[in-house]
């Protein structure tokens, strides 16, 4: 039986937890999505050393888990002598950054190869047309160009939102005091485990539920266009419009 009086005693420890899973959650993805942008225009291109290097950056940072950047970042750095004693110390001391860090680096590479996808099916019919009326190369990538890519790759960048939603757990083994970092504390101190870590799954599910329902929205939004029901949608019965010979 769960205790509910030992829910409502660590209930506001678990929304102070929620607030700094968003907030940790909302940065990362948000710098991710800035810098993913630039790096996915230089992975889709032909020219092997724009394309190259940063081939090599999402190649590492999608093939090594999440808690070892972590690690490598927050426990590893600093037992390098040239690190303590340069100006990045301040930062790299404080798990706050550490994990922004962790979690930008490895979103940003995510995000830039599915935009890189996004940008390589392109119509090219689109990007000619837009040259030939005229338009600047920034014209033609901000007002063709993106918007078509964002609109493909938006189902996948949804998923690697939520997916980061639920990374945000690993910023407990850095001493950020999350969702789970606030279950792993409830566990320790009263010994229950649906008081806990089955309130923690509550929390997630529920932001889990959100984000789909909200990147669903988007996604009716920006490929309402794409709806063949839309297009094949009959008028009811006896509106019909007559056909004359």
């Amino acid at each position: 039986m769960i205790d509910w009086e030992i829910v409502r005693e660590t209930l506001p420890a678990f929304w102070d937890g929620l607030q700094i899973t968003l907030l940790l959650l909302l940065v990362s993805t948000v710098s991710g999505l800035v810098l993913s942008v630039p790096l996915a225009v230089a992975r889709a291109s032909h020219r092997r050393w724009l394309s190259l290097p940063v081939f090599l950056y999402t190649y590492v940072f999608r093939g090594t888990p999440l808690l070892v950047q972590l690690f490598v970042i927050y426990y590893g750095l600093p037992q390098f002598e040239a690190v303590r004693a340069s100006s990045l110390w301040p930062f790299l001391r404080d798990p706050w950054f550490c994990a922004w860090l962790a979690f930008t680096l490895n979103t940003t590479a995510y995000t830039t190869e599915i935009f890189a996808g996004a940008i390589r099916t392109a119509p090219r019919g689109e990007i000619e047309a837009a040259r030939a009326l005229g338009l600047s190369p920034w014209q033609v990538f901000r007002d063709v160009f993106w918007p078509g890519a964002w609109r493909r790759a938006l189902p996948q960048y949804g998923n690697e939102v939520v997916q980061m939603m639920h990374a945000t757990a690993l910023a407990s083994t850095v001493t950020i005091v999350e969702i789970l970092r606030i279950a792993r504390d409830v566990y320790t101190n009263y010994l229950v485990i649906p008081e806990s870590f089955g309130i923690a799954a509550v929390f997630y599910l529920g932001l889990t539920i959100a984000l789909t329902l909200s990147f669903r929205a988007l996604e009716r939004h920006y490929l309402k266009h794409l709806d063949p029901a839309a297009s094949t949608r009959r008028e009811p019965a006896g509106t019909q419009r007559p056909i004359h010979a």
